[in-house]
């Protein structure tokens, strides 16, 4: 299950720092240390951050202004990073890292990861820091330079007021962006992944019923054609054609039914996924047990993505996996609160192993799938030792639609 987002801003008491002392203590030094660096890594901020933004927008009207841009956000991006570990280090604020961009595969491609690094709210938001630090950062190092030199005695309040301003700073424009912003950007990188999904089904669709079903009633009509031509010269020469159109149709309503269980299959909406993963397991080359241990029934579109993401399993099993068994397990985890419950799936076998995640296999489209939907997925297949595959789903009962 994917760990819980940790808050932006630490708790009131969890890097206060202690009270301030006459005496230079070793937190004063530290945060001495700090002021005097603002000024030189300030001005390497500025000069970087001034340098890209003026390059970038220089280029706007040409094919590499924006990619010039992303890659200058990422820079400022890791001038942020190296900021928080300073102040970590020398001013105890414990910020979390933000969540990375996803790369051109998860974001769906060139141009969405492109625009994802264009609009990116941390790396602008690097960008006000180091626009701010210069004239703080030459402020402080005075300060704390003269401080050294001629106020002594109140040198340790004096940098505690200064130190706590930078403290502000880090936590308002070096923090990670919030819960939702986060969860919006990856909803954003995810939505390129839905929607060629969603078209693939389609085309997918489109080609079984031109390839199955459309071509055999053609086949069929034309066959009828004949038989209605011969049906007075050659009686017996017509009922033999049509005793084969007969055939011809049960077969195009078998191709038929196929393909409406694969769009989403009746046993599904009317019984549930018992009854459901029951169907497939049968249909499977090994055999295969199936627990589901569900008091409530989930949304459907959950209940319809558990249907598919077990019903590849199973044929992978029956084409890859060299199993002589196999079990499905599909259960409900407790939440707390009960809208943070999820659908537990468990799918292994004892065959040969070695499965893996890899671009363009059939496991990776199953991941992306359910990240779509807020989803995990992990395979655990080490050579020789069979396969275990969980995923999990986010509940969203059906009194919740």
């Amino acid at each position: 299950m994917t760990a819980p987002i940790q808050a932006s801003h630490p708790g009131p008491d969890r890097d206060r720092p202690p009270p301030v002392r006459p005496a230079l203590g070793a937190v004063a030094w530290k945060e001495t240390v700090h002021l005097l660096g603002n000024l030189p890594l300030a001005l390497v901020g500025f000069v970087y951050t001034v340098t890209m933004v003026a390059t970038a927008g220089g280029l706007s009207v040409t094919a590499i202004g924006l990619p010039l841009l992303a890659v200058g956000l990422f820079g400022s991006r890791l001038l942020g990073r190296l900021e928080r570990a300073r102040a970590r280090v020398l001013l105890g604020v414990r910020v979390e890292e933000p969540s990375p961009l996803p790369g051109p595969g998860r974001a769906g491609g060139f141009f969405p990861w492109l625009w994802a690094g264009v609009k990116d709210p941390v790396g602008w938001r690097s960008v006000l820091y180091a626009l701010v630090r210069l004239p703080w950062g030459l402020l402080t190092f005075m300060v704390a330079l003269v401080g050294l030199l001629v106020l002594w005695p109140v040198l340790p309040y004096v940098v505690r007021w200064l130190s706590n301003v930078d403290r502000l700073m880090v936590r308002g424009l070096l923090s990670p962006s919030d819960e939702l912003e986060r969860r919006i950007a990856e909803l954003e990188s995810d939505r390129g992944v839905v929607v060629d999904t969603a078209a693939a089904d389609l085309r997918r669709i489109e080609r079984d019923l031109h390839d199955g079903a459309q071509a055999r009633l053609v086949a069929l009509a034309m066959g009828l054609g004949l038989a209605k031509e011969k049906l007075l010269e050659d009686p017996d020469a017509a009922a033999v054609m049509v005793d084969e159109a007969h055939g011809e149709v049960k077969l195009a309503l078998q191709e038929l039914r196929d393909l409406a269980r694969g769009i989403h299959p009746a046993v599904l909406t009317d019984r549930g996924l018992d009854a459901a993963l029951s169907a497939v397991a049968s249909r499977c080359v090994v055999p295969v047990k199936v627990a589901v241990d569900l008091a409530e029934r989930p949304a459907a579109a959950i209940e319809g993505i558990a249907y598919f993401t077990v019903s590849e399993l199973l044929q992978n099993v029956s084409k890859h996996a060299g199993a002589r068994t196999a079990s499905v397990e599909v259960r409900r985890s407790a939440g707390s609160p009960p809208a943070a419950a999820r659908l537990l799936i468990r799918v292994s076998d004892d065959g040969r192993g070695g499965a893996a995640v890899g671009a363009g296999s059939g496991l990776a489209g199953l991941a992306e799938r359910l990240r779509a939907v807020d989803g995990v997925f992990a395979v655990d297949s080490p050579e020789g030792r069979g396969t275990v595959v969980t995923a999990e789903l986010p509940w969203r009962g059906r009194a919740e639609h």
